[in-house]
């Protein structure tokens, strides 16, 4: 079988499709950003009221939170898989990206328990900023860019505030950076859905 060489309208066709195709497979999975959104709302939310209001020495255990996000998202990811039958090359860097910035979370982890937890917030916010920034231009969906430079500036905001304000300014990266940018990218999936 003979291949056909592209013109340069036609290359620009096929890559606006692929692009096309993972904004409906990413807008679809608006279900990580507002699973992970939420957990880490409530994590903060549940150290600030442990911390501040009942002074507790417990108040970092509010993270075990996460281990649901992973057990979500295992299962979830597994059951996404078996539906599908193609993958673009832009989901394919996206989810090394994400899988990048999970070590990424852990690794930090580890440094902060070792080092100390004072700076921790901005580390964190500066990641959700990476993966919201770099998905939402690849995606070419400007409220996911426009919330990882939300969460970039608080997480400088957050370089020069205690500790305790740097619990609720994480809540706040989260809000804007995955929260709000999943519930548009879903809305924006169904309106897509609807005209298809």
């Amino acid at each position: 079988m003979e291949e056909k060489e592209l013109s340069p309208q036609d290359s620009i066709v096929l890559i606006q499709s692929m692009i096309d195709r993972a904004k409906n497979t990413v807008a679809d999975d608006s279900f990580y950003f507002l699973l992970w959104g939420w957990l880490v709302f409530a994590a903060s939310i549940i150290q600030y009221v442990l911390k501040v209001v009942f002074q507790s020495p417990y108040h970092p255990m509010a993270w075990l939170l996460m281990f649901v996000g992973v057990v979500v998202s295992i299962f979830h990811g597994a059951r996404q898989s078996r539906k599908r039958t193609v993958r673009t090359y832009v989901e394919e860097q996206l989810d090394y990206l994400w899988i990048s910035i999970f070590f990424s979370y852990i690794l930090f982890g580890f440094i902060f328990a070792r080092f100390g937890w004072k700076n921790c917030f901005s580390f964190y916010m500066g990641l959700y900023a990476i993966g919201s920034f770099v998905t939402g231009r690849a995606l070419k969906f400007s409220p996911l860019v426009w919330g990882a430079i939300g969460s970039w500036l608080l997480a400088i905001v957050a370089t020069f505030t205690p500790f305790d304000v740097n619990i609720l300014l994480c809540a706040l990266a989260i809000i804007v950076s995955y929260i709000i940018p999943g519930y548009l990218l879903k809305s924006r999936y169904r309106h897509m859905q609807a005209h298809v």
